[in-house]
């Protein structure tokens, strides 16, 4: 007995120190932590149960026979976070360079299934050369094995990716299937194909941080929710948004105590639109001043910040928002930012999330470069989104609702269960002066005459009356009053049951 207690006390010695000293001094070196250390701030103190400590790879090829660490480049198991149940993997770099072999993928499966059957999220934390290479072929069902349960858990229970170093080929598509990727400045990289192979392929010169790095994909491609900048900030911020979610499509969201009144009247949202309709104002002040104590994570901040999509509480229960900016490109919509709210409604429907939207839209971005780019399929994604939702939808539309845009905003076409209007609200096909200049185009020439016509269509349409007549519009509220009306619309939807028709699933326009 002595002697099976002395090689287990050992082999546990082995793998927490991975692959040992010399790499886990480099992993410092580089700014990063261990992925033992990861879990450590991630999760609860001593929450933490480990699965699979002993596993090793069944590579002979290659003198691989020689060269076993127990756990094989895969820190597993479950924890809490501030209490609450959650599976997690981390991946070490000090062991083979934190390469996936067949062994490795049974591990992350592993967690994978046992969260789906008990119905807790998944957190990755990837720090991964990609495959092992001396595996062939096994480590690339490996990774198979772990996309075809991104798939099956996809919209059962949340799945998080952190990226906390190299994540390349075909290792980028399991982070890309789950529900929100997070990454670190500096340290952090994600591409299909590396720098050489580009220069090789395309002679384009590019770095790796140019290529794939945390600041490229939260900005240019939207591939990334959030950059932060060191793995310690990435993980505390990580605890803070897993707060927001449901543990999984079985629960409503969580729900935390509050000192915010429900009622709380916040009367300086009477002055935040302007006069002049063309001048623009920040819609994350709306937010701000309407949401529980302030608190708004907000998602994609730096890509498509023509639309902004985050999480907040009303009454301590969680929300997901949608809001126009009016701040950039005057909040109309193009193709990323469809893009960025259409994925962002579909989980909140996905995981019983109510969405409350915030409208001033003048359209679509016009051009043949949202044309050449689909704007139409794009376009339709937010559509098919809002429409498919079958989640609580308030709606506050604040200033301009135009055309097809206005439609796409949950409106109440859309299965809107309740939807305001600030009483400056202007919902029409189009603005006043490009309707006036179609209506009475014989009148052009005249600038008097196109004057006195769009002051007449400004008095009969630039209001939220006509839309409010047709019920359209269920109320016209004060904005100062704005908090309370949808504090006490959440509270009448808690309880709302909405099934869409049977169906294996819908065609979505990808």
């Amino acid at each position: 007995m002595q002697h099976i207690l002395a090689e287990l006390e050992e082999k546990r010695a082995a793998a927490r120190l991975g692959g040992g000293k010399k790499r886990i001094d480099a992993q410092h070196a580089k700014g990063k932590l261990t992925a033992r250390e990861r879990l450590e701030i991630l999760l609860d103190p001593g929450s933490f149960e480990e699965y699979d400590m002993f596993v090793e790879h069944r590579c002979l090829d290659f003198g691989m026979e020689k060269q076993k660490v127990p756990g094989d480049g895969v820190v597993s198991g479950w924890g809490t976070i501030n209490g609450r149940l959650v599976f997690v993997f981390s991946q070490d770099f000090t062991v083979f360079g934190g390469a996936l072999s067949e062994a490795h993928a049974e591990k992350i499966c592993k967690v994978m299934d046992q969260a789906m059957k008990v119905g807790a999220p998944v957190i990755g934390l990837n720090d991964s050369g990609g495959a092992r290479i001396q595996e062939g072929v096994a480590s690339l069902a490996g990774y198979a094995e772990v996309f075809q349960r991104n798939v099956m858990a996809s919209g059962v229970v949340p799945q998080i990716s952190c990226i906390m170093g190299p994540c390349a080929g075909g290792a980028v598509y399991s982070p890309a299937m789950t529900d929100f990727i997070f990454m670190v400045k500096d340290s952090s990289y994600m591409f299909v194909t590396g720098p050489e192979v580009v220069k090789t392929v395309t002679h384009e010169e590019v770095s790796a941080e140019q290529l794939g790095g945390a600041v490229t994909h939260s900005t240019k491609s939207g591939v990334s929710d959030l950059a932060f900048e060191n793995d310690v900030d990435a993980l505390l911020q990580l605890r803070r948004f897993f707060d927001f979610l449901p543990a999984s499509n079985r629960e409503k969201p969580p729900v935390r105590p509050t000192d915010d009144p429900a009622d709380r009247a916040e009367p300086s949202l009477d002055t935040l639109i302007p006069a002049n309709p063309n001048k623009p104002y920040d819609i994350k002040e709306l937010i701000a001043k309407v949401v529980d104590e302030g608190d708004f994570f907000e998602l994609q901040p730096s890509y498509a910040a023509n639309i902004v999509t985050g999480f907040a509480r009303m009454e301590g229960a969680t929300v997901g928002i949608v809001a126009n900016q009016p701040m950039v490109l005057a909040g109309c919509l193009d193709i990323s930012s469809s893009r960025k709210a259409a994925r962002f409604v579909r989980f909140c429907d996905a995981f019983n999330i109510p969405i409350v939207t915030f409208v001033d839209v003048p359209g679509f971005l016009p051009g043949t470069a949202q044309e050449y780019g689909a704007i139409i399929k794009h376009g339709a994604k937010l559509l098919y989104a809002y429409a498919e939702a079958t989640v609580p939808k308030v709606t506050v539309i604040t200033r301009k609702a135009y055309g097809g845009a206005y439609d796409v905003m949950s409106s109440k076409h859309l299965r809107g269960d309740v939807n305001y209007a600030w009483p400056q609200a202007e919902i029409a096909v189009m603005g006043p002066k490009g309707a006036v200049e179609i209506i009475f185009r014989d009148d052009r020439g005249d600038p008097q005459k196109i004057e006195a016509r769009t002051e007449e269509y400004r008095r009969k349409f630039a209001n939220p009356f006509v839309a409010g007549h047709r019920g359209f519009i269920d109320d016209v509220i004060m904005p100062h009053n704005t908090r309370n009306r949808i504090c006490r619309a959440l509270a009448m939807l808690k309880e709302k049951k909405l099934a869409n028709p049977w169906k294996k699933h819908g065609n979505i326009p990808l």
